[in-house]
């Protein structure tokens, strides 16, 4: 009596083939690709889309210039992104960018009432309130679009 044994190791081959990515994988560079994205995306809503992550449009401010733009570039150019292994991050680190994220009451602390310009004119005021224009977050675009770099960067793309 003999026993013989047979294997076809094709099918193993095209699975190994199709998991090379899983097992090279380097997250630190997934994570700076993540986190470059979403600094991208947040630039993109401050300079165009005007809207907050969950899609409501920001409000008008009273000089009609571009909102969030209005005082030069301080906004954006704080826009920056960092990663390490296990993290991907970005916001802004401008010192008011929490302001327009959150809005915020002003008063005056030493005087009688607050003093600016809107158009040209002076304009006296004991509170200003400016209203929450949320430019950091994930809209349910913004998450598909990372959803799509994470299954591409793992060649998972055909598996969607």
């Amino acid at each position: 009596m003999s026993v013989s044994i047979q294997l076809d190791s094709s099918d193993l081959e095209e699975a190994l083939v199709r998991l090379r990515p899983l097992l090279e994988f380097e997250p630190a560079s997934m994570m700076d690709a993540i986190a470059a994205l979403g600094e991208s995306q947040t630039r993109r809503r401050i300079e165009s889309e005007k809207t907050a992550p969950d899609g409501t449009p920001w409000a008008d401010n009273h000089e009609g210039t571009s909102i969030l733009r209005q005082t030069g570039r301080n906004l954006l150019d704080s826009v920056a992104s960092r990663s390490s292994a296990t993290d991907a991050e970005w916001g802004a680190a401008w010192e008011f960018a929490h302001v327009h994220q959150y809005g915020a009451v002003i008063e005056p602390k030493d005087a009688k009432a607050l003093a600016f310009q809107i158009g040209g004119q002076p304009v006296f005021a004991k509170r200003v309130t400016i209203p929450a224009r949320p430019f950091v977050g994930l809209s349910t675009g913004n998450e598909a679009e990372i959803e799509d770099l994470v299954t591409d960067f793992l060649g998972l793309g055909g598996l969607k």
